[in-house]
């Protein structure tokens, strides 16, 4: 599978921008703020639907504009298929295979198999819980339809237990079983939840923690680890025990929405003890084992999308990443650079056909 054609109109900063690519790797070149991320991101948001970087879809019109258009005809089991996604202020953003409009965007999540790997995706270390949760849901979800009706569901059912709370501390009441109704249902949803997440864990650290070891040569070690308060108890009896607790906070404080990874470092938090370089090798190492699992399950090469992927690493770290793209394990990638003569003997290196532009 890979992307053959682009077209842009009204993207970001790109007023009008057409592209062929390579099925094998394409670089795109050029100083900061030309808009090499943007090209990237468009081809991110045609297979989720949405940006990578920016959560507001307005925003991602170009300024004065009403209205954007990203357009891209992909080769996928030997035919071709076309993925429009496009927005006017004031209406929905509409997504379209071949011309039919999606109902949910959620039916079009893992059609199109790819994954970013980004300077932004420092905030999965840096920020809270609930942005590498999203990481794990996002890897799952592109593979398991059912698992991301389960965790819409979910979230909904959370949100309705939480209006509930409120009401009952706006006008002095209480109501034992209509909450029981939502626990009930809270309790199903959340089990078949982490078990998903459990499994999904089990097979992935191991696949982590050998791409590491490639990025690295074993220089450090590192441990990824899942938390979870279904470790300990299951959600009916959380939901019990913390249910004073809810009711004076207004909202649900237990349950998989509060899951998190612990990554660490010599036993550490790489947060605080990891280097800039060891950071970005941890993630990068995350984001190669987000593919090789989506790979492996789906028996399609995702797309890889590598942004400023040099920023942060010294040569050695470029030099074993530049070796593994070199084997055939990859499909399309897309690459962006400030530097066009460096990004040039990188690719000549792998061997691969290639194409550059120069924004």
């Amino acid at each position: 599978m890979y992307l053959k054609k682009l077209s842009l109109l009204n993207y970001k900063n790109i007023a009008e921008a057409d592209y062929e690519f390579d099925a094998k790797i394409n670089c795109f070149v050029g100083k900061n703020g030309v808009g090499k991320t943007n090209v990237l991101d468009a081809v991110y948001h045609l297979a989720y639907g949405k940006s990578y970087f920016n959560p507001l879809a307005l925003q991602n019109i170009k300024h004065t504009e009403d209205f954007f258009v990203i357009d891209g005809v992909f080769e996928k089991e030997g035919r071709n298929e076309n993925i429009v996604c496009s927005l006017k202020r004031g209406q929905k953003k509409v997504l379209k295979r071949n011309g039919k409009p999606y109902e949910k965007f959620s039916e079009h999540i893992g059609f199109i198999p790819l994954v970013m790997i980004s300077p932004s995706d420092n905030d999965l270390i840096t920020e809270g819980s609930e942005t590498r949760r999203k990481f794990i849901d996002s890897v799952i979800s592109q593979l398991d339809a059912a698992y991301l009706q389960q965790l819409i569901n979910y979230q909904k059912i959370v949100s309705q237990r939480n209006a509930l709370l409120k009401y009952f501390a706006l006008n002095h009441t209480f109501d034992k079983d209509t909450l029981g109704i939502y626990n009930e249902q809270m309790a199903a949803l959340g089990h078949a939840i982490f078990e998903k997440r459990k499994q999904f864990l089990q097979d992935f650290i191991p696949i982590f923690n050998s791409h590491h070891h490639n990025i690295t040569g074993s220089a450090e070690t590192v441990t990824l680890k899942y938390d979870s308060q279904l470790s300990e108890k299951p959600l009916s009896v959380l939901l019990d025990e913390n249910l004073q607790r809810d009711r004076v906070l207004q909202y649900t404080s237990t349950g998989i929405h509060k899951d998190d990874l612990s990554f660490e470092i010599e036993e550490h938090p790489i947060k605080k003890f990891g280097s800039q370089g060891q950071q970005k090798s941890f993630l990068i190492a995350l984001k190669l084992a987000q593919f090789e699992f989506i790979k492996k399950q789906s028996g399609v090469l995702p797309i890889l999308l590598f942004d400023d992927i040099f920023d942060k690493l010294d040569e050695t770290r470029v030099e074993k990443i530049v070796q593994m793209i070199n084997n055939k394990t990859f499909g399309q990638i897309f690459i962006s650079d400030t530097h066009p003569d460096r990004t040039e003997n990188i690719v000549k290196a792998t061997h691969q056909s290639y194409r550059i532009f120069n924004l």
